[in-house]
């Protein structure tokens, strides 16, 4: 009796194919054909240093490391990490041993591979890795490290994605993570959904506030706690900014120019009509903003990405992931399309 065994490993990115055979051959040999690249990931960093070594985070294969400039990958966090879904990598840059990584996806899917467990540190650029609390953030979306000294950190946690939890917004650590301070917090309802840092002037910060939840039946993306936030004191105290911006604020992103540290970029999701959302430019470091572009692009689909990136050489040019990957070398003004080999992009 012949028969067709066709097996599928969709999650893993595996696909084994068993061919029509006799009930004599068995047993049946699988082969791998894939795959050729990873799974779904919302963080990648390279280190400063070394422009051939990378990191990857997956959200259900944890921390992949290549020194070859991505010919090579090998899983670095394998019997450390206690959960697989990666959100935040960052390198220290005066350190390049000194890695910090935060657990759970950002991107708030409906077929998110698992909320994460906090905050993970390696002092040997990810041979070994020791836990440093956080658990109960649940998904991290990014992690700044302060340019010259590698123990004070921030964490932005995004929070909890189908119920309210205090766990979330911007913590800080001045003892390299055994110790943590919540010195951002809104409400139960408003997670971290972004931080940058002022790389010239590190104890300059800005962060994106959300108000968001994931219900069965739709994405809540927006509401009173959702806001822009800057910190002139290493954040210590956080003053709101929105001259110039709308009203209604759903899901931000945020970033300050390395080349001008008064050149700011915001990413805003806005629902209160068409014209409302995109791309929002500040030249007086977050004090007030103009709109300079409404390119639906830069905001489609705006849950799963609101990414917007600063040149660190050119303050004129600017990068926006979404479905494609664009950039801008007119500050905002105009878009094209970046060489691609795919089509989600979550992270530069």
């Amino acid at each position: 009796m012949k028969f067709l065994l066709t097996f599928f490993l969709a999650f893993t990115g595996f696909i084994c194919l068993g061919q029509e055979v006799q009930k004599a051959d068995l047993p049946i040999k699988y082969r791998n054909i894939g795959p050729f690249r990873g799974g779904r990931s919302v963080t990648a960093t390279g280190v400063v240093s070394d422009p051939l070594t990378y990191f990857m985070g997956n959200t259900g294969g944890g921390i992949w490391k290549t020194t070859d400039a991505g010919q090579r990958w090998k899983n670095i966090s394998d019997g450390f990490f206690t959960t697989s879904s990666v959100g935040a990598i960052a390198v220290s840059e005066s350190n390049p041993n000194i890695v910090y990584v935060g657990m759970g996806e950002h991107a708030p899917r409906g077929v998110m591979t698992s909320h994460g467990d906090g905050v993970y540190k390696s002092t040997d650029a990810g041979k070994t890795w020791k836990k440093l609390g956080l658990e109960k953030t649940q998904h991290i979306s990014r992690i700044q490290i302060h340019p010259t000294n590698p123990d004070i950190v921030y964490v932005a946690a995004q929070g909890a994605l189908h119920a309210p939890n205090p766990e979330r917004g911007i913590y800080k650590s001045i003892d390299g993570g055994k110790t943590w301070e919540q010195v951002l917090f809104v409400d139960e309802k408003t997670g971290a959904v972004e931080l940058s840092m002022d790389m010239n002037y590190p104890e300059i910060l800005y962060a994106a506030m959300w108000e968001h939840q994931r219900v069965p039946w739709k994405v809540i993306s927006g509401g009173p706690g959702s806001g822009l936030y800057k910190s002139t004191d290493s954040g210590k105290t956080w003053k709101k900014i929105h001259k110039g911006l709308p009203e209604e604020k759903g899901k931000m992103a945020i970033s300050v120019s390395r080349a001008n540290s008064n050149k700011v970029y915001a990413l805003i999701e806005s629902d209160t009509n068409k014209d409302q959302g995109g791309l929002f430019v500040s030249d007086n470091a977050g004090e007030s903003w103009s709109m300079v572009s409404g390119d639906n692009r830069l905001v489609q689909r705006a849950w799963y990405y609101i990414e917007v990136f600063a040149d660190p050489n050119d303050e004129h040019t600017v990068y926006v992931m979404s479905a494609p990957a664009l950039r801008s070398i007119d500050g905002g003004k105009t878009w094209e399309n970046l060489p691609s080999a795919h089509g989600d992009y979550h992270d530069l």
